[in-house]
């Protein structure tokens, strides 16, 4: 089954074209990050118009690098949400049209579906697993007991992993796209040098924001040309991947599941994929994406699309939505 996605949730439009949900075809991406770096974050009405002004280029570039034509295709597919209204409504609409277009079946995507779903391509993994899913909106921990059968047994109370990482590396006055930067200066400081505080929070539950405080608090002590930022960063990076690994495993043991996945645009975390590989140690099977498919992509659009999408009487009347 050939599916062609499309993906326009937030800063990357993005097409591709996948066989049976596991073999990319060929995809193609358009980032905005240049765009943005200027405003120190992303702007969604910036975004849309930019996702307008790429979307066909996207498409055309995908099939310019495979022989296969549209009318080849078995369906057509686009991130639905969550995300960014504007955004999504971009993706959505072009994935609708070319449905319309060649009297194919148009399927609609759960963002945070998809980036468990990047973990398919290219590999021979199956359910049951446990996901660690990690992006700029959203922490999770779920247990996929089959591929359209999920089950979150643990999420955030407040601030995301990517957006603690985004606000701390302001902090430290690293420019946009600070979570990036921010493990890469981690990679060359002493991630003992401050011992910062874990939430108290039940094990169904993460909590950010109160590290975050930790570290502006450690900030303010120095002289703003004087911040160790790399000891800062490293001790920040070690917290918070220590907390997601500990509640990973937790869940893990207490479900008898032996494969841990990692998913979501956190996901390209060096520190994090170093942890979680260690738990190989432990007897667990360890998976992670190719770092082109954590962050946001179409392929896992259209594996997706193919193992869960999301359900529809008519998918053609589905409508985009901004949260989860």
């Amino acid at each position: 089954m050939l599916i062609l996605a499309l993906e326009s949730s937030c800063d990357e439009t993005a097409a591709a074209l996948v066989e049976n949900g596991r073999k990319v075809i060929s995809d193609a991406v358009f980032s905005q990050i240049k765009i943005h770096k200027n405003f120190g974050g992303v702007v969604p009405e910036v975004a849309a118009r930019h996702h307008l002004e790429s979307i066909s280029f996207v498409i055309e570039e995908v099939f310019k690098k495979t022989d296969i034509k549209k009318t080849q295709i078995d369906a057509f597919a686009a991130t639905a949400g969550p995300g960014l209204t504007g955004c999504l409504l971009v993706g959505l609409n072009a994935a609708k049209t070319l449905s319309l277009v060649y009297n194919k079946p148009f399927l609609p995507v759960n963002h945070l579906s998809a980036h468990v779903c990047a973990n398919f391509i290219d590999s021979q993994l199956k359910p049951p697993f446990i996901c660690l899913l990690v992006s700029g909106g959203h922490s999770q921990i779920i247990f996929v007991e089959d591929y359209n059968k999920q089950t979150i047994l643990a999420s955030t109370i407040d601030d995301a992993v990517g957006e603690v990482y985004d606000k701390v590396a302001r902090l430290c006055s690293i420019p946009y796209p600070g979570g990036v930067l921010l493990d890469k200066l981690a990679q060359k400081g002493n991630k003992h040098a401050f011992c910062f505080p874990e939430a108290k929070v039940g094990d169904n539950e993460f909590s950010f924001s109160g590290l975050k405080t930790a570290v502006l608090r450690e900030i303010k002590k120095f002289e703003s040309d004087k911040i160790p930022k790399e000891d800062i960063a490293a001790s920040f990076q070690y917290r918070i991947c220590d907390t997601l690994i500990k509640k990973t495993l937790f869940h893990a043991k207490k479900l008898n599941c032996k494969t841990i996945v990692l998913a979501g645009g956190v996901a390209a975390n060096s520190e994090l994929r170093k942890r979680l590989k260690e738990l190989e140690e432990q007897g667990f099977k360890v998976s992670a994406p190719k770092l082109a498919y954590c962050t946001d992509n179409a392929s896992m659009v259209a594996s997706c699309a193919y193992y869960n999408p999301i359900q529809s009487e008519d998918s053609l009347l589905f409508e985009v939505f901004s949260r989860h």
